[in-house]
């Protein structure tokens, strides 16, 4: 592989100058092997840190088209080149020197899923891969030798490791493309086998902590095991025959003691909306890619939503048919998120007894007494979930723990004891048989979730002082946008820092469809095929290393969440 002498030159040139004249690197760098890009350089060694691009061909690096001949093998040969070379850049790099951000070189870090990111791209006759150096300096004036070493040693010394066929662990590429597409052959086969999930037995569901991904030791986790009447067999491309427990359409209700492992299974199959990767312990923990976890969101901004089926007849005559409000409560909240999902597209519910608004859940036979439907503007949600099953098609997953009347309008239910998962549907019908003197069901007026609401473009503003448009994500969960700060901290299925920056780049590119007249899902689904028709590129303003794509649902929740958001 050879160097590049006109980079030398360059760094030579403008060493010991102030910190701007490293803008003279900007543009293409031919390695022969490899073409160096630098599409950004920082204003000083403070500021974020540079972005640059690599870029080899097909006949260079060797990579067969077998790696890529499918969507599915595409993402998941992306998916793998990026974690390849973010090792390698760990392993080759020396670590911050100098002034600032000085001696960096980092990617954007891959999670626990397969996704499709900006961070490696494979173009049709290469590949591309996309990161961050901080440009060296002594204060602020150019560092060449620091410089050169970076550019000349270490970036020729990771291409090598990571994009060239030869030098890759090639069993470990392809056992990674077959894992990913077994695990949407299971996707895409869930609707017609009547499931809306799947969790393999062997599955190693507990995570390390509640902030860290990655999986508990798997010598500390229990393996789980379906229950022989929800196992279900899928016979994969690759693998052979995979078992687990499929839950199928409808409602299901999940139980058992504190602390065996109800949460851990929705969580589970929460996170199952994406592949993962080998050795997480929910390979194939496969969920309908429309499932949404609903939970109460106190303090949050609700705009012109039909919450009427859930809570109607307020005091004085209020009306929730267009409801609105800054600082919703915990039923409302709940409410409005169910009422926003199904609005994107939602298909299954996934619901948490922990993290919802009691009094939205379940009102008991005592309460029903004590207080007349009359005088109760809310509907539970048990007295709506088998409508929006049987009417509307959208299934349902709860955990509870502490509230037996659910089981009245269960298909399925199943127990959790120590980790392990047991099918007690038919002991659950003979409880609820004996003890038939309940409460009752009451109506909370007609349920039409297919709503229809259209933006108002002059509230969604992008900009900030002097800049037209300001997108970041500085805050876990946070989404940076002109002078506003959209919060998704309680979107639990965002997987990160890098689809939260996507979904903020794509809100602002939004606005080119918001016309008056198109509703927000059809907004939403002009942006996804963009996307899928050109990549995700065509959302940022320039070239990005630190996009990671996104689905409908949680793209909707972000514009839900802007504070500035108007509906005509």
């Amino acid at each position: 592989m050879s160097d590049c002498p006109g980079l030398k030159i360059i760094l030579q040139k403008i060493d010991n100058r102030g910190y701007p004249a490293y803008r003279d690197l900007k543009g293409p760098h031919n390695f022969g092997d490899f073409q160096l890009i630098i599409d950004h350089i920082q204003g000083d060694p403070f500021a974020s840190p540079s972005r640059i691009r690599v870029r080899i061909p097909d006949k260079i690096s060797g990579f067969p088209g077998t790696l890529f001949g499918t969507l599915e093998r595409k993402t998941a040969f992306e998916d793998f080149i990026a974690r390849v070379f973010e090792g390698n850049l760990k392993k080759h790099s020396g670590g911050r020197k100098g002034s600032g951000k000085s001696g960096l070189i980092e990617i954007d870090p891959p999670g626990q899923e397969i996704l499709r990111r900006s961070s490696a791209v494979k173009t049709p006759d290469a590949t591309e891969v996309r990161f961050f150096i901080g440009l060296p300096a002594r204060g602020r004036r150019i560092d060449s030798s620091a410089a050169l070493k970076m550019l000349i040693e270490i970036i020729p010394a990771v291409v090598s490791a990571s994009l060239y066929y030869e030098n890759l662990d090639i069993e470990a590429i392809r056992d990674h493309i077959r894992h990913y597409e077994d695990s949407e052959y299971i996707r895409s086969k869930l609707d017609d086998a009547g499931l809306i999930a799947f969790v393999a037995d062997g599955s190693h569901l507990p995570r390390a902590s509640g902030i860290d991904e990655k999986p508990l030791s798997f010598d500390k986790a229990v393996s789980f095991m379906s229950p022989e009447k929800l196992k279900v067999t899928f016979h994969t491309p690759n693998s052979g025959d995979i078992s687990g427990m499929g839950i199928p359409k409808g409602v299901t209700l999940v139980t058992g003691g504190g602390y065996h492992g109800k949460s851990t299974l929705l969580n589970a199959i929460e996170r199952g909306i994406y592949a993962h990767i080998p050795g997480d312990g929910r390979e194939f923990v496969i969920t309908n890619p429309d499932a949404v976890k609903i939970r109460s969101e106190d303090g949050r901004r609700i705009e012109s939503v039909d919450i009427s089926p859930f809570i109607n007849n307020l005091p004085f005559g209020g009306s929730t048919e267009r409801f609105s409000t800054d600082n919703a409560s915990g039923s409302t909240s709940q409410a409005a998120n169910i009422i926003e999902s199904v609005e994107a597209g939602a298909k299954v519910l996934l619901i948490d007894e922990d993290t919802s608004a009691t009094n939205f859940m379940i009102r008991d036979k005592r309460m029903q007494k004590l207080i007349s439907k009359e005088n109760e503007p809310i509907t539970p949600f048990i007295d709506k979930v088998r409508d929006l099953y049987e009417k509307h098609g959208i299934s349902t997953i709860i955990i509870a723990g502490g509230c037996g009347d659910y089981i009245d309008v269960a298909d399925i239910v199943v127990c959790m004891k120590e980790y392990r998962a047991f099918d007690v549907t038919e002991r659950a019908r003979e409880i609820a048989a004996a003890d038939s003197g309940g409460r009752f069901f009451a109506e909370g007026g007609i349920f039409d979730p297919f709503i229809s609401r259209v933006p108002d473009k002059k509230s969604i503003n992008p900009a900030k002082g002097k800049r037209p448009v300001k997108i970041s994500v500085k805050e876990a969960g946070k989404i940076e946008f002109g002078y506003e700060r959209i919060d998704m901290t309680a979107i639990e299925q965002a997987s990160g820092r890098s689809q939260l920056r996507a979904i903020g780049y794509a809100l602002n590119y939004s606005l080119k469809y918001m016309d008056g007249r198109t509703d927000l899902s059809a907004i939403a689904d002009r942006v996804l095929a963009d996307i899928r028709d050109f990549g995700i590129d065509i959302i940022s303003p320039g070239i990005r290393g630190d996009l990671e794509s996104f689905r409908k649902e949680e793209f909707c929740a972000a514009i839900n969440r802007l504070r500035t958001q108007g509906i005509i």
